[in-house]
């Protein structure tokens, strides 16, 4: 059985979206109109870089860089948040993002989202997809890494940010580890301590699972 999302989390989540509707004003910059949804997904997946930084259940992401989507929304659906107002929330937070505190502590990222990566109708449609998801079944529920299988492990918790062709992972907001081909101390030690904007997994991992996630990487990195 999974464990469900500690009290930190979900405050974090809260504080994130509180931020949310202050900066975006509830929609700033123009309501969103006619939506596509399934366009949106495929948006949320390539060309916005939306899933290599957020968790969202419906797109099967599972991002750590910014908030997660079903926490954030979980409560503004609970307390009766139209899907139109979250659609206008999220387009505001695309088009003007609130800067937060980075680094360790309640309510701090590990970076902030660059204005403006879509526009016009790719913003309406992206944001009318994670208005008509995000949070629809409640609080998200953690999913404790158990496997030693470095495959396993990369595709959880690194392939929504690299591509790897082993893994068959096309995300881009980390280094391509094809073209990268990095060794495996260099990749132990940035698993175990992040660096730029990649999370430190020391406290997710063990030991033992980082040496695994690295050697697969050493392994099958430009092979």
């Amino acid at each position: 059985m999974r464990p469900r999302i500690s009290r930190p989390r979900r405050s974090r989540a809260l504080l994130l979206v509180g931020a949310a509707l202050l900066f975006s004003g509830c929609g700033a910059g123009g309501l969103v109109t006619k939506g596509d949804k399934d366009t949106g997904k495929k948006l949320f997946l390539g060309k916005g870089k939306c899933a290599g930084c957020h968790t969202l259940a419906a797109a099967g992401a599972s991002g750590t860089l910014g908030p997660n989507l079903d926490d954030a929304f979980a409560e503004a659906r609970k307390e009766g948040y139209k899907e139109s107002a979250i659609a206008d929330i999220v387009a505001g937070q695309i088009r003007y993002p609130g800067q937060y505190s980075t680094g360790p502590g309640l309510a701090r990222l590990q970076g902030n989202m660059p204005a403006g990566l879509l526009r016009g109708q790719e913003l309406n449609d992206v944001a009318a997809f994670v208005a008509a998801n995000a949070g629809a079944q409640g609080f998200s529920e953690e999913t404790l890494v158990t496997s030693l299988d470095g495959k396993t492990i990369f595709k959880q918790d690194c392939g929504g940010c690299h591509t790897l062709a082993a893994a068959a992972t096309t995300g881009t907001t980390g280094p391509n580890l094809d073209q990268l081909k990095p060794a495996f101390a260099r990749v132990q030690k940035q698993v175990t301590n992040g660096g730029a904007i990649m999370p430190a997994f020391k406290d997710k991992l063990t030991v033992a699972q980082i040496r695994a996630v690295a050697k697969y990487v050493l392994s099958h990195a430009g092979k």
